[in-house]
């Protein structure tokens, strides 16, 4: 499997994206040479493209899929295309404040610690839709990575919980209110711009 290795900081100053929205609680440096520089229609909507795979930690193979099956759909193929990213489980537990990052979010998903309905999901594309229920297995709920001081509720306290989710950190369960609108997306993407670069 494909895995990118690219130092997220250095990624988020080239993308211009701050790296609270990855999770991270650094600030990024300025990026001076970068400023001054004209960037084509092509190149912004390519660094579109790439910001929201590198911020939903997506390869170009299955960021193409999404972007297909989004366009077959109803309605704005953007619109769809960032609700799908945004419904991604991995996405979902970082949402809720299980996980300090998307990347960790998808390690829990792999290593079989997430219970989806009842059921153990462990693939992180996996879509949930609105009335699922997401939590912790119960013997996994009191282990170090959640609980400790250092752990990973003492990091994601103070992060606000979308209004399309509902979460119980105290027993790391959650559930999918409803599908979120675009308005509910805090991610800064232009999806109008990829619609665009793949409509060429």
């Amino acid at each position: 499997m494909a895995v990118n290795r690219v130092p997220v900081l250095k990624r988020c100053r080239a993308l211009g994206i701050e790296p609270q929205f990855l999770g991270i609680d650094k600030t990024s440096k300025k990026n001076p040479t970068r400023s001054n520089r004209k960037v084509s229609e092509y190149g912004q909507q390519l660094r579109e493209k790439q910001k929201a795979k590198f911020i939903y930690g997506v390869l170009e193979k299955p960021f193409r899929n999404y972007y297909e099956k989004a366009d077959r759909q109803a309605g704005m193929t953007g619109e769809n295309l960032m609700r799908m990213l945004e419904l991604r489980l991995d996405n979902v537990i970082f949402r809720l404040g299980f996980a300090r990052t998307r990347r960790e979010a998808r390690q829990i998903v792999d290593h079989k610690h997430v219970l989806v309905n009842g059921k153990c999901v462990n693939i992180p594309s996996y879509q949930v839709k609105p009335g699922d229920k997401i939590e912790i297995k119960e013997k996994k709920k009191g282990s170090a990575r959640y609980k400790a001081e250092n752990g990973v509720l003492a990091s994601t306290s103070g992060r606000a919980v979308p209004e399309w989710l509902e979460a119980d950190s105290e027993n790391l369960t959650g559930s999918v209110k409803e599908v979120p609108a675009r308005s509910m997306i805090d991610v800064p993407v232009n999806e109008m711009l990829i619609v665009e670069l793949y409509s060429k």
